[in-house]
């Protein structure tokens, strides 16, 4: 069992020297003997390491008769392993003060490990184990099963998860991106364990993983422990699905949940990391959705009209369709009132850009908090996997404010008036609102 002096050693560990900033950190690009990529921030102060294993894929490998299958598969990697049934697998990771999280999402899985440096050998094992050995009982496949199944349950009545459910149903149709990672309760309670280990071996390849580590590691022992841990993983992953196709045209569609306040997920489609306007229109979102209570939707439908307590947009940068999206809840009475302020900010930036005030704010913004981003190995593991997974140069983390204050007014009123598309919105509105019919 983990002693309390280890349990606190290892919440000490996930603190990084302040000193390390986006622009003062050294990233070491490693290869194994073995030909797996890596990225290394390299700090001995605390005997403690952080891996990230990033796995290129996620949900999106599922078969059409199989939906759910990677997000089951990657909740039994802790329910055992080789000759370690769940709680033997459960007792030796906390014999050795070692953290290992096994998560699925639509484009990767990914697998956080977090471990001493003295036991260091013996975690990279036991993870070796789990990746390589899973042993998928009957038993453990039910009950995880069960949990899968009840929290599919609770997302049906949840209001946010179905208006983000409805809108990727309809946007994406049977493209995967059209079905949530979880799967449907048909799909889970009909997966067998021959999809399972079909899902493991798809979904966790040597082709397809990047990773980053953060800690008391040096590039060749990094190097080693990597090719210890995913050594014996087939070399090849299989095709991705083609690119989703967004096929949502601008419009409401109210599905019909008994509530007295309404949730709205809306968008449209996106533009990709890869294209020269991408930091203008990072910028853009920024000030149109993204920046809290300094943003224009924040401004007019919450603070001027009082029609939300919350609203924001992002960029979704999925793999395979870019979106522009947001979301916000009102009362039944004001949704129509709120989507129509909405559509209005939406034009009035297409049309008219933003202000250099609005600009400058921005810029300062968000080149003042990046650098708060990389406060613990953890993180810092995390943000270098999500780097490689996203074909980002490891020169990004000192360059990136300088892409962002690089941006011009002239620059965002370009992107404003080709991105952003009021008539191609689509709201999906999940109540009972005043005046919006019940659509699909």
């Amino acid at each position: 069992m983990i002693t309390r002096i280890a349990a606190a050693l290892i919440a000490a560990c996930l603190a990084f020297p302040a000193a390390a900033t986006a622009t003062t950190i050294k990233i070491d690009e490693v290869t194994s003997p073995g030909g797996i990529k890596a990225w290394l921030v390299e700090d001995a102060s605390i005997p403690f390491v952080a891996l990230e294993f990033w796995f290129v894929g996620g949900s999106v490998l599922d078969p059409p008769g199989a939906r759910g299958a990677t997000h089951l598969m990657m909740g039994l990697l802790e329910e055992g392993a080789g000759d370690l049934d769940a709680q033997g697998f459960a007792a030796a990771r906390e014999g050795l003060a070692a953290s290992f999280d096994f998560d699925s999402a639509r484009d990767a899985v990914t697998i956080s490990a977090r471990m001493l440096s003295e036991n260091r050998d013996q975690a990279a094992d036991l993870l070796r184990r789990a990746l390589n050995e899973p042993r998928f009982d009957a038993v453990a496949i039910e009950r995880v099963r069960a949990q899968v199944l009840a929290m599919i349950e609770g997302n049906a009545r949840d209001p946010d998860d179905i208006a983000g459910t409805t809108f990727n149903r309809l946007a994406y149709g049977d493209h995967p991106y059209g079905t949530a990672q979880t799967g449907t309760a048909e799909s889970v309670a009909a997966l067998t364990r021959e999809d399972i280990v079909a899902a493991h071996r798809a979904a966790l390849t040597r082709g397809r993983v990047v990773v980053g580590a953060a800690g008391d590691i040096t590039p060749v022992e990094l190097g080693a422990l990597i090719d210890r841990i995913l050594g014996d993983l087939p070399p090849e992953a299989p095709a991705r699905p083609g690119p989703a196709d967004f096929a949502l045209d601008g419009g409401v569609t109210v599905i019909d949940f008994p509530s007295p306040q309404s949730v709205a997920f809306f968008g449209h489609l996106g533009i990709d990391r890869d294209d020269p306007d991408f930091f203008a229109a990072f910028v853009l979102n920024q000030i149109l959705g993204g920046g809290g209570f300094q943003s224009r939707l924040m401004k007019e439908v919450r603070e001027a009209r009082g029609l939300t307590y919350g609203i924001g947009t992002f960029l979704s940068l999925a793999d395979l369709s870019p979106g522009m999206l947001g979301q916000f809840s009102s009362s039944n009475d004001l949704m129509g009132q709120a989507i129509d302020v909405v559509k209005q900010q939406w034009a009035d930036l297409a049309a008219n850009g933003v202000t250099q005030q609005e600009l400058d704010d921005a810029i300062r913004y968000m080149t003042g908090e990046y650098p708060l981003r990389f406060d613990g190995n953890g993180t810092i593991a995390g943000i270098l996997a999500a780097m490689q997974s996203d074909d980002i140069p490891v020169e990004y983390v000192t360059n990136r404010n300088a892409y962002v204050e690089a941006v011009t007014l002239e620059d965002v009123r370009r992107v404003a008036a080709r991105l952003l598309r009021p008539e191609d919105l689509h709201f999906v509105v999940v109540g009972q609102p005043t005046g919006l019919s019940p659509g699909n």
